[in-house]
């Protein structure tokens, strides 16, 4: 018969180690809720939505989508920081969130480094830079070119003051020394209507917004921002072959959770992931839609924020282009503010603030 004082260590260990052991080896026992720092139909949903309802299968729970667009991913981004670390309400991290806002804004409600623990990269979707026909250029380099040849004269739009499209222009004035107009719109749709009228030249966003006027061959494509070719645009190079070597532009999509949650749920949510992307028709139906599946790890994400975060601290910082959390209702305020800095035009008083990602979508 055990001594009474071994069998009480032993039951205190038990009840003590329950909760955990329940967390780790039965993760999940019921919906996980993603929350989506974008509004609904857009580029986001035709990635994640996908995944999450294969990751909804798998586990026997379903995948709770909760869009939550607006306040520049500010709004998803809190409700997912002050969510309870248990691996139930995770976030659909990206470019603006986890690596531009920090350096646009001078306050924000969590703190990107010390209230998220990555978990993995979904898929990246680089932008593709395209111009107006009626722009004389063929490539990139003949872009720098003309750009050097005519300063001012060059009208580059974008979805929007601090948006991916609007700091990937900076980032072009700074690796080639020239000097384009920056044209501001409220959302893609808008400056995809001004490019194909021929109002604006350039405009670079993610390949969904223009790849039917490209196959059209309405627009014309220059090239793309990651660092491979888009199987659906196979015969565009990149950035990096156009002689721009240090230069990337696109958004990308990743899963990250609270701060504490347990490594043991941050394991499991990482290999499920891992599992959906590599479904042939998971991963065909990502390519197809101009994104590239990743399932890299919670360290290598993390170490790809960080070095992304630097990159645009730089740009950001040299280009002065800051923003406003009041925006929502002192959107004129900030406008003029980017404007009397000399770093853009815009086409109303309420140019967008939308996530610099979302907007591109």
């Amino acid at each position: 018969m055990m001594p009474l004082r071994i069998a009480t260590v032993a039951l205190l260990t038990t009840i003590c180690a329950t909760p955990t052991q329940a967390q780790t080896t039965t993760f999940p026992t019921r919906p996980i809720r993603w929350v989506i720092p974008f509004a609904a139909g857009g580029g986001a949903d035709a990635i994640t939505r996908p995944v999450a309802l294969a990751m909804g299968e798998m586990f026997g729970y379903p995948i709770v989508y909760d869009n939550r667009g607006g306040g520049n991913g500010m709004i998803a981004g809190e409700i997912v920081a002050r969510a309870a670390p248990d691996g139930y309400t995770l976030l659909v991290g990206g470019p603006a969130i986890m690596t531009t806002n920090p350096h646009l804004y001078k306050k924000m409600p969590f703190d990107v480094d010390k209230d998220f623990t990555p978990i993995t990269k979904i898929a990246g979707a680089p932008n593709v830079l395209a111009s107006h026909p009626s722009l004389p250029v063929r490539n990139v380099q003949e872009l720098i070119s003309y750009a050097k040849s005519n300063p001012g004269k060059v009208n580059w739009a974008s979805s929007g003051i601090g948006t991916g499209g609007h700091l990937a222009i900076e980032m072009f004035q700074m690796r080639t020394n020239s000097k384009v107009v920056h044209i501001s719109f409220k959302g893609a749709g808008p400056a995809l209507i001004s490019l194909m009228g021929g109002d604006v030249h350039l405009l670079i966003a993610v390949p969904g917004v223009f790849l039917q006027h490209i196959k059209a061959g309405r627009i014309r494509p220059l090239a793309v921002g990651g660092l491979q070719r888009l199987a659906v645009l196979p015969e565009v190079p990149t950035l990096h072959e156009s002689g721009l070597p240090d230069m990337q532009s696109g958004s990308w999509y990743g899963l990250v959770a609270p701060a504490g949650t347990p490594a043991a749920v941050i394991r499991t949510l990482h290999a499920a992931t891992v599992k959906v992307l590599a479904m042939p028709d998971i991963s065909a139906r990502l390519i197809a839609d101009g994104a590239i599946p990743s399932g890299n790890t919670p360290e290598q994400l993390a170490k790809d924020i960080r070095a992304e975060s630097a990159t645009w601290a730089k740009v950001i910082k040299q280009a002065g282009v800051k923003l406003d959390l009041s925006f929502t209702t002192h959107r004129t305020r900030t406008v003029c503010r980017a404007v009397k800095h000399g770093i853009t035009k815009s086409t109303s008083p309420t140019a967008s603030q939308n996530s610099p990602h979302e907007a591109n979508r």
